[in-house]
């Protein structure tokens, strides 16, 4: 039995999320399908963290346990020979059984664009998030150094999130202006669901001069979702993608330094 893994980028727009469900198109079902073709053979794929619908990724990280002998080659070509535009396999790579795309990696990264002008949005809607009014980008990274760490994030997370435990440890959160783009980076070892677009939703309060700067530092203490801000949207957000330890040989956007 061969273990690969896949580098896989994709447009979330029409897509109703990653994970499978009877309701579709899915890219987890759509990506399923197209390995399979290559695999001529039943194969399920295990990714690094499931996205929502709507959102993007650079380098999603998944993996296919396959009797199939294929060389990293015939994988990338093959699987997008049967993939719609927008959606791509960047590269795939044979590992060792111990590497787990999703229990393997140590960070995960994501970046949210905003777009800030008084005019909405045409070339940049589906790939950013449009707000019209002054964003105070100082105050948003300011107020939001009070998530960096190790915290419960519960105020930070939705209902329906079924992680164990709301604990995560935030390692970069870095808000940058260039012109009318504002752009959040963050990176963590993990993240609650919608845990991101909730901290974007509730820095916009801030940004805005809804809320003063200690008050994300407030609701983070609270540890109760009624409290923070609304969710953000989707379209702002990209999973830049999960980081593993070197020894899986890995290419090097998916290998911690």
């Amino acid at each position: 039995m061969n273990r690969i893994a896949f580098g896989i980028e994709y447009d979330g727009t029409d897509f109703l999320g990653w994970q499978s469900q009877p309701q579709q198109p899915t890219l987890q079902d759509t990506v399923t399908a197209a390995l399979r073709f290559v695999a001529n053979e039943q194969v399920s794929l295990v990714c690094a963290g499931r996205t929502d619908t709507g959102v993007h990724a650079r380098c999603q990280v998944v993996h296919v346990d396959t009797v199939a002998e294929r060389t990293s080659r015939a994988w990338v070509l093959g699987a997008n020979s049967r993939l719609p535009p927008s959606v791509c396999v960047r590269w795939a790579q044979p590992v060792d059984d111990a590497f787990h795309a999703r229990f393997s990696a140590q960070s995960r990264a994501y970046r949210y664009r905003i777009i800030n002008r008084p005019v909405r949005l045409a070339l940049e809607a589906r790939f950013a998030t449009w707000e019209r009014l002054p964003l105070d980008v100082a105050a948003m990274q300011t107020a939001c150094a009070a998530l960096i760490g190790l915290h419960d994030f519960s105020s930070f997370r939705t209902s329906a999130c079924q992680a164990r435990s709301p604990v995560r440890r935030i390692s970069v959160l870095d808000w940058q202006r260039a012109g009318e783009e504002v752009t959040l980076r963050i990176e963590g070892n993990g993240f609650l669901h919608h845990m991101v677009r909730n901290i974007v939703g509730s820095a916009l309060k801030v940004g805005r001069g809804e809320s003063g700067i200690n008050w994300i530092a407030e609701v983070l203490a609270l540890a109760d979702r009624n409290r923070a801000g609304p969710t953000a949207p989707s379209e702002g957000l990209l999973f830049e993608g999960p980081r593993y330890p070197a020894e899986f040989g890995l290419p090097a956007e998916s290998t911690l330094p």
